[in-house]
């Protein structure tokens, strides 16, 4: 539930109309038409009158004008939602009984109807407690600044300085600023890209790159927060340690003091973090407040006059030389380099994603994220820069901190080394000798001693590692959560369950507590720290080539509304992040880059039912869309032929065996569309009927690689061919048919053998290739209460001529509700093959089709056993050299196969019991030459049903005729126990053969076999080649 927000609310109240006419009794009703009312189901019956405003348009209509309600996902609480009418009712018969689709989130009440709006008032309880949430300072800038601020800023940034020199400090303080900052534009850009939830940098990610990318980061994120409690915890215990060890308290030693401070403190913080966000924050604004007095009681002690004391340990107050010798590097040790000091300053850059990470708990984040996180940026920058300036002009390099080192007016100052020798202190025996124990080059508690008062500089480092660690234990549960709840990885799901108002992550927090205690116990972190920042640096780096993946990929719906970033600069600050990776620790970034690569592969193998509209969808299309139109700019080549195939399979769960064999041919090699006819006059229900996305589903779930496009149309043939028209996009379209074999052609009218044969001739036309499957058990697995059955692709009793809508159209969401997943038959061609043949008889030449799809099965692991055996006709005295011939063909098309057995006895004459067994199969479509005789007014029969053999036909084709009856009995004794027959499919003449003998054809062709018969027949043109060009 939703509560109201004024800045989703849309003032459209000048667009209601004053006065409303009542459908019922015509009479006008004061107040307006009825809210509550105008968007129902009608579920009463009555017409879909006009209700809606007509001051837009001057005339009583539907339409609606603009409303916040059409585009939310939720509901705004103490009001009925409000829906957009659908196009059904807003051009349907208003005299039309039918109920109109419901659409949008429409529950149980809505539909029920009747009600009043006063009723509904009465009805409506008290509003649920509103969840505690935050501004953009207390939510973001502030929680961002205390996890940017921590130990480095107070024990290492003086260190830095003098190492760089206050200029080089400043480059690397911008440098890695401008890092942060192009990051922080990028997230900005992305968070106000729509409507932000819980979930924070995972969320941002997943969201604009996909669930594969946000699953992987989102998950090393996480885990990342949960370490860096531990880092910030052990920091904290180690300087309670050692002020404890200054005082001369030790409870065991250094190592076991610091395991046991810290487990307590993870322990005080999970305490506070489970009380809730509104206590959670209101430690972040104690500790924001703690940093800040220290920062005030270092400023103020820059300023104040240098006491003997401090003077010994190197600070003199603002002096100009001091900031000129302090302005330029003085590299020392081995980190004593450029990169070195870089590598260990940026982390303290880090930690801009903390107000990011609670998206979820801000009021606005779309604005808070951006507003907030830059404003962080800028102000931790300047304070860098600031207490490195201050810092470089108040103190020397090196110092002895012992008070007997002054210059005596005796010594002579031509011997003293150093700055400090015209303040009058000298310190040239700890230099010459490198053991000068003060100096910001050698004493990290610097800042402490220039403070007014030290114990608040430790207070500061107290505040800054407390309110990183509890940052860290926030961000790790929430970010855990949302990616718990989105079910990419197993057995992760517990911990996204959430408790009370605010949906608290308790199990997560309870998770992270655990980590972090781990880790406290081991109590060394300096393996691990480099991990964990390039971890931090792989969430940065990523980021940015969201926003830059998304404005690239140019989709319509990136849309964000803060404006100032740039595409370049993101990518830009993406290679940077990866670069610094690999600076800060090369190891360490070989694990973050291996540990995002195998949760990607695991992501892509898994393929995650979840769909975000992210870039990589959008670039995706722009791949494809581009290579497309690239391939019409290529000439098609016969060495880059592949079978492209239209397959006719009606609903494809009806068929599973044809789409199961072309799978095994075009799986991962060309393009294959199941192609479904309904045979109807159009309406809203036949039309969902046909383009229903459960096909889709269907063929993903039994992992068929293929599109699936239906078609409505009249009859079958005109559906077909727009399918053979209008099917692929440029280059990528069918260039084979493949069709189920009409089993029960002997029964069905001549007109439906007609059509039949007229699609293979309407392919034939259009330079396609045409295969015909027939399977002794036949094809179609459909039940018999499916209507929705093409009546030509295979046998069956299932004719249909017209299919009328149904009295009451559902919704798609709802019906597909209601839908039961189709089942998944196994057939034969899911299973090995063994060591069974294929039989190919290549008995006519049609390019090389009929040889292509058979080599194209034996690639497959279940075929690849199996032998392939040609049979090809021949003479018999010449039987040896015309084998030859063919297997030397054969060898140069490198096709693999060795054995070709030539067929003399093929033009023998069939037995005369197949022969009248074919004479009475087509016996009932043959023309009655003697009752045409009788009567010349009337018209022949063969006009008026097409496809009507006459004795003419008969004795024209009688050869053909004989030679597929005799080829049948040559099938039944070569390839009885085949796995697969292949056969060239023989081609009636158009207007010499009629349709019912052609399929007749067909029929004792392929009739009493066991194995899957195929007929191909290519389109006349060469698909092999044993040409190089």
């Amino acid at each position: 539930m939703e509560l109201p927000v004024a800045s989703d609310s849309v003032a459209l109240a000048a667009y209601r109309p004053r006065v409303a006419l009542s459908v019922g009794n015509g009479k006008a009703t004061p107040g307006g038409f009825n809210e509550s009312g105008y968007y129902q189901s009608y579920d009463d019956g009555s017409s879909v009158a006009s209700q809606g405003s007509d001051v837009l348009t001057g005339y009583e209509t539907l339409d609606s004008p603009p409303h916040y309600d059409f585009y939310a996902n939720t509901e705004v609480w103490g009001r009925r939602r409000r829906f957009r009418p659908s196009l059904y009712q807003l051009y349907a018969n208003p005299e039309d009984d039918s109920k109109p689709p419901m659409y949008g989130e429409t529950t149980g009440e809505q539909m029920e109807g009747g009600g009043s709006s006063e009723e509904d008032e009465d009805e409506l309880k008290e509003p649920p407690p509103e969840p505690p949430r935050f501004g953009w300072v207390q939510g973001v800038m502030i929680r961002c600044m205390l996890n940017i601020w921590g130990v480095i800023l107070y024990l290492r940034l003086p260190w830095i300085t003098a190492q760089a020199g206050i200029g080089l400090t400043w480059v690397i303080i911008l440098l890695s600023s401008l890092i942060t900052g192009i990051t922080g534009m990028s997230a900005s850009a992305i968070a106000t890209n729509g409507k932000v939830k819980g979930g924070g940098t995972y969320f941002l990610i997943s969201r604009s790159l996909g669930p594969e990318l946000g699953g992987s980061i989102g998950l090393i994120f996480a885990f990342a927060n949960a370490v860096a409690v531990a880092m910030h915890t052990v920091g904290f215990a180690e300087t309670v340690t050692v002020l404890m060890r200054e005082n001369g308290a030790v409870m065991v030693d250094s190592t076991n003091d610091i395991r046991i401070i810290g487990v307590i403190t993870v322990t005080c913080l999970l305490g506070i973090s489970m009380a809730g966000m509104a206590w959670e924050s209101k430690a972040q604004i104690l500790f924001f407040l703690v940093i800040m007095v220290s920062f005030a009681s270092y400023i103020v002690g820059t300023i104040l006059p240098a006491s003997p004391q401090k003077q010994a340990k190197g600070f003199f107050s603002y002096k100009a030389d001091i900031f000129a010798a302090n302005f330029v590097p003085n590299w020392r040790g081995t980190e004593g380099s450029f990169f070195g000091m870089f590598s260990i300053f940026f982390p303290s850059a880090t930690g801009i994603l903390a107000g990011a990470n609670i998206s979820g708990d801000l009021k606005n984040p779309t604005v808070a994220i951006p507003r907030g996180t830059l404003m962080a940026i800028f102000w931790t920058t300047f304070s860098y820069l600031i207490i490195t300036a201050t810092i470089g002009s108040c103190v020397v390099r090196d110092a002895s901190g012992m008070l007997n080192d002054t210059l005596s007016p005796s010594s002579s100052s031509e011997d003293c080394v150093g700055l400090t020798c015209q303040y009058g202190w000298d310190f040239s025996e700890c230099i010459k000798n490198s053991t000068c124990t003060y100096g910001i080059s050698n004493y990290y508690q610097s800042m402490s001693m220039v403070s007014a008062f030290a114990p608040l500089i430790t207070a500061g480092i107290f505040g800054a590692t407390l309110s990183s660690a509890l940052a860290c234990l926030v961000s790790a549960p929430k970010v855990f959560q949302c990616l718990c709840k989105d079910k990419l990885y197993p057995l992760i799901g517990f911990f996204g369950k959430g408790y009370g108002k605010n949906d608290e992550p308790l199990r997560g927090y309870l998770l992270t507590y655990i980590i972090a205690a781990c880790f406290i116990l081991i109590a060394e972190l300096n393996t691990i720290a480099p991990i964990i920042s390039n971890f931090f640096l792989a969430s940065y780096s990523l980021i940015n080539f969201s926003c830059f993946h998304a404005s690239i990929t140019n989709s319509p719906g990136w849309r964000p509304s803060f404006r100032f970033y740039n595409k370049w600069l993101s990518l830009l600050g993406a290679v940077c992040c990866a670069v610094i990776m690999f600076l800060l620790n090369w190891w360490a970034a070989l694990i973050a880059f291996g540990i995002v690569i195998f949760l990607l592969g695991y992501s892509l193998y898994k393929k995650p039912a979840v769909n975000w509209g992210s870039s990589m969808q959008a670039g995706s299309y722009n791949i494809a869309l581009n290579q497309c139109v690239g391939l019409n700019h290529v000439e098609d080549h016969v060495k880059n032929y592949r079978p492209q195939c239209l397959v006719l399979t009606g609903p494809p769960s009806s068929r599973p065996a044809l789409v199961d064999l072309v799978n095994c041919f075009t799986k991962s090699l060309s393009l294959m569309m199941c192609g479904n006819v309904v045979t109807a006059d159009s309406s809203t229900a036949v039309l969902e009927k046909a383009s229903s996305d459960r096909h889709i589903s269907w063929l993903n779930q039994r992992k068929v690689k293929s599109f699936y496009r239906g078609v409505v149309a009249p009859e079958l043939r005109s559906g077909v061919n727009m399918l053979l028209q209008g099917a692929g996009l440029g280059r990528i379209k069918p260039n084979v048919l493949l069709t189920g074999f009409k089993k029960d052609w002997r029964s069905d009218t001549p007109q439906a053998v007609h059509n039949y044969i007229g699609i293979l001739h309407d392919a034939f036309d259009l330079q396609y290739g045409v295969c015909v499957l027939r399977m002794r058990e036949g094809l179609d697995v459909s039940h018999p209460s499916q209507s929705y059955v093409n009546p030509g692709f295979d046998g069956g009793q299932e004719s249909i001529d017209t299919i009328s809508a149904p009295s009451c159209i559902q919704a798609k969401t709802t019906a597909s509700l209601s839908i039961d997943p189709e089942p998944q038959p196994s057939t034969v061609f899911q299973k090995k093959q063994g060591k069974k043949t294929i039989d190919i008889y290549w008995l006519s030449d049609d390019g090389g089709l009929t040889l292509l799809l058979p080599y194209l099965l034996t690639r497959r692991k279940r075929w690849a056993r199996c032998k392939v055996r040609v049979f090809v006709g021949g003479e018999a005295d010449k039987k040896e050299e015309q084998k030859e011939e063919v297997l030397a063909l054969i060898k140069k098309f490198r096709l693999g196969f060795h054995e070709v057995e030539v067929l003399p006895d093929i033009y023998q004459k069939p037995q005369p019991g197949n022969v009248h067994q074919f004479e009475n199969m087509v016996s009932r479509f043959r023309l009655d030459t003697n009752a045409k005789q009788d009567s010349e007014s009337v018209p022949p029969r063969q006009q008026e049903e097409p496809g009507m053999i006459t004795d003419q036909d008969l004795e024209r084709n009688k050869t053909k005729s004989l030679r597929q009856i005799r080829l049948n009995e040559v099938l039944q004794d070569y390839s009885r126990e085949a796995a697969l027959i292949v056969v060239t499919m023989p081609v009636g003449r158009r207007g010499v053969c009629p349709s019912t003998l052609f399929l007749a054809w067909l029929d004792i062709l392929s009739r009493d076999l066991r194995p899957p018969v195929l007929l191909v027949r290519g389109n006349q043109e060469n698909v092999l080649t044993f040409y190089c060009q």
